[in-house]
């Protein structure tokens, strides 16, 4: 039997290859072993295709309704120091007026 790597993220034993892919049955999780990628983790873009990492300063794009908020987060905002997560909405971070957010890369350009 082959010695397959731990999931990178339940680390659980139990992985299994599916086709080029490997599979952990216990959260789900696909990735790549041979994809550069999978080793740096998690890659999320802005909409301009620009890869972002945790720290990056980032424009809005458009006005985005906020729930619960008399007004929108208006195009044009700056947001500074980013963090990405897994998820829908892949960037927290805190914009001045609102507070702590979480936004979607796909409405968000890097400065």
């Amino acid at each position: 039997m082959e010695n397959l790597p731990n999931c990178p993220k339940c680390n659980s034993e139990y992985t299994y290859e599916d086709g080029v892919m490997l599979v952990c049955p216990e959260c789900g999780y696909e990735w790549n072993p041979n994809m550069e990628e999978a080793a740096e983790g998690l890659v999320v873009k802005d909409a301009n295709g620009n890869i972002l990492k945790d720290g990056d300063s980032v424009t809005i794009i458009k006005d985005l309704k906020v729930k619960g908020a008399s007004s929108p987060i208006k195009q044009g905002t700056k947001v500074k120091n980013i963090k990405l997560v897994e998820g829908d909405h892949n960037i927290d971070c805190k914009i001045d007026g609102f507070g702590a957010m979480s936004l979607k890369s796909e409405f968000v350009k890097k400065i």
